[in-house]
């Protein structure tokens, strides 16, 4: 096995989803903590690695992929002693892969993404809109869990990785109603048991912290 680097920040969700995933496959791997505020990401060395200039990155024995999901597919693909966290059946891979585009377009980018992006540029006030989008996110999540354990099914898969790691992050802007979304709850208290779930509850904390400093505020 040749040297795995990760490279990114522990507040950043996909970053998390990575880490959930080098941990359930215990590789030993580098974190280089790139710096967003400074810069970092567009130095002439990040540029060359990844000219979209986004982490998370991923660099093993000296080959450089972006985007968590197609990182977190190769890791399983090449180092999983089994395909238990990403099926070979097509079927099964299919629920996983949709989910894994549900994380990406919906909830990530739709809404998270669509508040910080505003807040990041001085936007304090959340639309009713963005708040909806959110809930939105949670009232499909129920959905999903409400035959299944898991986010893609019966047991653990890098859907559950990648959609825990940003679903986490969105109670600082909508809190969980925990009577409303039993399946929900349910199913990220089954997440926190996991014995390396600090890749994502330690960033998790940082990412409330950023939120919060930022002064954000819903429209009335």
């Amino acid at each position: 096995m040749g040297k795995i680097t990760l490279y990114g920040v522990d507040a950043s969700p996909p970053v998390r989803a990575c880490k959930l995933t080098l941990a359930a496959l215990g590789l030993p791997y580098d974190f280089v903590v790139v710096n967003l505020m400074e810069r970092e990401h567009l130095s002439e060395a990040y540029l060359k690695k990844n000219p979209q200039h986004t982490v998370p990155m991923l660099e093993d024995d000296g080959a450089c992929i972006w985007d968590s999901h197609a990182i977190i597919c190769y890791l399983v693909s090449k180092y999983a002693k089994d395909d238990s966290l990403y099926p070979k059946d097509l079927l099964k891979r299919a629920v996983v892969d949709q989910r894994l585009y549900f994380e990406s377009g919906v909830v990530f980018a739709n809404a998270l993404r669509s508040v910080t992006a505003g807040l990041i540029r001085g936007i304090k006030v959340v639309p009713k809109e963005r708040i909806q989008a959110i809930v939105e996110v949670y009232e499909f999540l129920e959905t999903f869990l409400k035959d299944n354990d898991y986010i893609a099914g019966d047991h653990l898969t890098i859907a559950d990785f990648s959609v825990v790691s940003t679903v986490s992050s969105l109670p600082v802007i909508v809190e969980i109603d925990a009577a409303k979304y039993v399946k929900l709850t349910a199913w990220i208290k089954r997440l926190e048991k996991l014995p390396y779930y600090s890749e994502n509850s330690v960033g998790v904390q940082q990412f409330f912290g950023l939120i919060k400093n930022l002064g954000m505020t819903v429209e009335a």
